[in-house]
């Protein structure tokens, strides 16, 4: 499952020294927008993928909180690294909407957890997979839930 040049690089690097930060960086070159939260990759598989992030000066709000919009960031890139490890590479996808609740104020670095109930089947029709997403704080208080929808569909032949 999954992308060989994002999925398998992590599977390569995950177990040497310094790898989910490798990872973690050289995720944020080719996607740079990310880099704004300064993530980590803790774990990908297909169906689940966690990430972290800090709470830095780069991310706070007018009242030195973690900013909302930066939340929403943390939560594309877990669905996006869940996508990778899940979706075949006989299909491709691409994000279609997001749905947020802000539950509680974002005091702390975060963590957010993308989980699928259970993978889907990738057949010959498109179709929208609902991701969703839980970030919680370093206490494990539950800040923001989104549910991010992305469109699914074979590749086209070449």
């Amino acid at each position: 499952m999954g992308s060989p040049s994002t999925y398998g690089l992590w599977r390569k690097l995950v177990a040497k020294p310094g790898g989910k930060q490798l990872f973690s960086a050289a995720m944020c070159l080719r996607v740079p927008y990310f880099g704004t939260v300064l993530p980590t990759i803790r774990e990908i598989r297909p169906g689940h993928c966690s990430v972290t992030a800090p709470k830095w000066w780069g991310v706070h709000n007018h009242i030195r909180t973690f900013h909302a919009i930066a939340a929403c960031n943390l939560a594309e890139i877990a669905m996006g690294m869940l996508a990778e490890a899940t979706v075949p590479a006989t299909h491709r996808w691409l994000p279609k909407g997001m749905e947020v609740s802000y539950v509680a104020k974002a005091e702390t670095g975060l963590r957010a957890i993308a989980e699928l109930p259970e993978i889907p089947e990738f057949g010959d029709q498109g179709f929208d997979l609902p991701v969703p997403v839980r970030i919680v704080d370093s206490r494990g208080t539950e800040v923001v839930t989104a549910t991010i929808t992305v469109w699914v569909t074979p590749r086209k032949a070449a």
